[in-house]
């Protein structure tokens, strides 16, 4: 039952082929300090020890039929008794008191949902240094930009997650939000992404197939969300002493859009020919 001090959060995450990361994604769910927390996993049928591990943390581990994270979310979603849903994909880890603060930013400043910013471990290699440099542009950004902690009951008003969109399908929800005029904050503590690349294969990879989903979500978010995947953000002019002082991640951070650019182009091509 929830207690109205403390409200009951579901943090949910969606995983396929996970076991790289999912006990550090799920060990920082249990380590924070907020503790009104169950833990939901929908998996879409992975193959190697992911719900498993899963198990380990939580009883709460459904593996369903999906082609994408939103089916897998908005199915979490569903089976959630939180006053709030946080998604939390399984190639992050939370700082500790992500929870603590994203609900006292809703329950004492009235927010309906909160923006998390997420950077990048840049132990993980050259290009998620890259990363980071990229990301943390965006901390105070109000362009680029998704909520993931948000109120039960606004999610549900505004339809989910699109299960049609793959590519932007955050995004895409974050604009639903400010369409439908709800108030969102932001909070300082961080998420951390494990998941990053470690060479320029996996980036061209990722990037084509997202590619091909975004004709869909450039559809449905005409001028938002066409800003929002311009190469050149306000946010890069924004923070230009940050590439000033690394010009060696500079340069990365130039081969990386040109690369990443070409292979999302490339897909969408392919993506607009098979609509």
């Amino acid at each position: 039952m929830e207690n109205k001090e403390k409200p009951l959060v579901s943090v949910i995450t969606p995983t396929y082929n996970s076991e790289k990361t999912i006990e550090r994604c799920l060990e920082s769910i249990k380590d924070q300090t907020y503790k009104n927390v169950e833990i939901i996993v929908v998996d879409k049928g992975s193959t190697d020890k992911t719900v498993e591990i899963a198990k380990k943390y939580t009883d709460k581990v459904f593996v369903i039929n999906a082609r994408e994270r939103s089916e897998q979310l908005n199915f979490g979603i569903k089976k959630a008794k939180g006053k709030y849903i946080y998604r939390v994909d399984s190639d992050f880890i939370l700082e500790p008191t992500v929870i603590k603060e994203a609900v006292n930013k809703c329950e004492k400043e009235g927010y309906d949902a909160v923006c998390i910013h997420n950077t990048s471990d840049p132990t993980i290699s050259f290009w998620a240094k890259v990363r980071k440099l990229e990301r943390d542009c965006y901390e105070n950004d109000e362009l680029n930009v998704a909520a993931r902690f948000i109120r039960k009951d606004v999610l549900m008003n505004i339809g989910g997650f699109d299960e049609e969109l793959v590519a932007g399908e955050d995004y895409d929800l974050h604009n639903r939000l400010l369409r439908a005029g709800y108030k969102i904050g932001k909070v300082s503590s961080k998420e951390i992404h494990i998941g990053e690349p470690k060479n320029l294969c996996e980036i061209i990879k990722k990037h084509y197939y997202y590619g091909k989903t975004l004709p869909k979500f450039i559809e449905k978010n005409k001028d938002r969300g066409i800003k929002q995947l311009n190469p050149i953000r306000p946010a890069y002019l924004k923070h230009w002493k940050k590439f000033a002082r690394h010009p060696i991640l500079t340069l990365g951070f130039i081969v990386y859009q040109v690369v990443r650019y070409t292979s999302a182009g490339m897909g969408y091509v392919v993506g607009r020919v098979r609509r």
